[in-house]
């Protein structure tokens, strides 16, 4: 019977380790959803502080992260740039993600 009890070990280490696995991917994949909302609604409030989409920079910001599944934890407009943070719950953890949209920043003269 000890190549019952190696077999059972066998298996709950596979199963442990496609658990842990598992895990890991499913929060790559929550992270690079956050980070997708975070661009496009810092992309989207830069576009209403430019003018060239309607509203108010925030509150399309805020639209467009409720679209990708998350909420919008700060937003910043300065000027034409807009900087946001995204939130999620991921579990019993809450993911973040941030991003900046809007013209670059000038290097100097010529």
């Amino acid at each position: 019977m000890a190549g019952t009890g190696l077999a059972v070990g066998i298996v709950a280490g596979c199963a442990a380790l496609v658990l842990g696995l598992t895990t890991v991917s499913a929060a790559a994949v929550t992270g690079q959803r956050l980070a997708g909302a975070a661009d496009a609604a810092a992309l989207a409030a830069a576009d209403a502080a430019s003018g060239a989409s309607r509203g108010v920079p925030c509150e399309r910001a805020a639209d467009v992260a409720q679209a990708g599944g998350a909420s919008l934890a700060a937003c910043d407009v300065d000027g034409l740039v807009a900087t946001v943070t995204v939130s999620a719950t991921f579990g019993a953890l809450t993911a973040s993600a941030s991003a900046r949209a809007g013209p670059p920043p000038e290097t100097g003269t010529r």
